[in-house]
């Protein structure tokens, strides 16, 4: 009965303003096409309505909004970006923004990506600035707010596929991008972290150069058996992608003095896990970091199709490397553990 009341309530304000409740009804003046409202978080439905009659998609925005207002439908207009087709009468429209926004861009991001590339990869898609990433990168709070670790959210930003608004701002975006990382690292995934001894991070870090390390998804356990056999012993891992991680070119050659020059992930030279991913890894990483498989080897060297050689021992690893690193055809440089120390 409120809401009715209501409701005549605004018919009158309007009908006494002039006689325009008609307008509510009567289709814009735009003829024929589409038109793409952009709502930013955060914006009145006023401002809404003035987007709608620059529009020429109505004629006159008041009504609207007092109806809006009333109604309560002003309430249900959410950030994004919505298709309007005209003529289309006010009342419809503002149905229309009361709906879901439009899932206009589309943008996947590959596993492996740093956040630097993450974010590059946003900005060429059109959903922001690199410094307005940045700034929500570099501030504590947020990390904090995030359940972030204070290094950074290297590691965190999980790659899929997404749809964004293109008014979507960069701190949304990357709480999508986090949030999404928590659905697949759950409770359970972090429990099974504990058993193994190791945090989250720890975690993520190792599953982050599993990422780096292999592309087929038979070879991600092996390649994580290498590695918890590694930190077990007490072995360097002497990681390849460790070496050129923070390079800002695109240079992927690796020479024996990268292989000396201490850096804080520099596997070759410090002992145990970097102090932070070096990428974000997928699911299967990640799992594969948890479940690495019950072989005995130490060492992998890359074949040079995309594929390793694994080996328990330094003179089969050795050998290996002969083969595939100093003599066969198309060998890639090494992987893991190449130097065999």
């Amino acid at each position: 009965m409120i809401r009715r009341l209501l409701m005549g309530a605004a018919l009158g304000v309007v009908v006494a303003g002039g006689g325009l409740a008609a307008l509510l009804f009567l289709p814009g003046p735009k003829q024929s096409g589409t038109t793409t409202i952009s709502v930013a978080g955060g914006a009145r439905f006023r401002d809404v309505a003035e987007q709608l009659r620059a529009a020429r998609l109505v004629r006159h925005p008041l009504p609207l909004v007092l109806w809006a207002r009333l109604t309560g439908q002003d309430r249900r207009v959410g950030w994004g970006e919505y298709t309007l087709h005209s003529p289309i009468r006010p009342v419809d429209a503002l149905a229309r923004l009361a709906g879901l926004p439009d899932p206009v861009h589309r943008v996947t991001i590959p596993e492996g990506l740093t956040v630097r590339e993450t974010v590059a990869l946003l900005v060429a898609n059109g959903l922001g600035s690199e410094d307005s990433f940045r700034c929500v990168l570099e501030d504590p709070r947020f990390l904090f707010e995030m359940a972030l670790p204070p290094e950074g959210a290297e590691g965190y930003l999980f790659p899929d596929t997404y749809t964004f608004p293109r008014t979507m701002s960069a701190e949304r975006i990357l709480r999508v991008l986090i949030h999404r990382f928590g659905e697949h690292f759950d409770a359970s995934l972090a429990a099974r972290a504990r058993g193994l001894g190791r945090t989250v991070q720890q975690t993520v870090t190792l599953a982050s150069l599993i990422e780096e390390e292999t592309q087929l998804d038979e070879e991600r356990r092996l390649v994580s058996a290498v590695f918890h056999n590694r930190l077990r012993r007490g072995m360097r891992l002497q990681s390849d992608p460790t070496v050129l991680y923070g390079r800002t070119d695109d240079d992927r050659r690796i020479t024996r003095r990268d292989l000396r020059t201490a850096t804080p992930h520099n596997t070759y030279v410090i002992a145990g896990l970097p102090p932070t991913p070096i990428a974000n890894p997928g699911r299967a990483s990640l799992l594969a970091a948890l479940d690495p498989a019950p072989v005995d080897f130490l060492y992998f060297v890359a074949r040079g199709d995309g594929s390793h050689v694994f080996s328990p021992t330094l003179a089969a690893h050795s050998a290996a490397v002969s083969r595939h690193q100093r003599g066969g055809a198309g060998a890639s440089s090494a992987g893991a553990a190449s130097a065999g120390r």
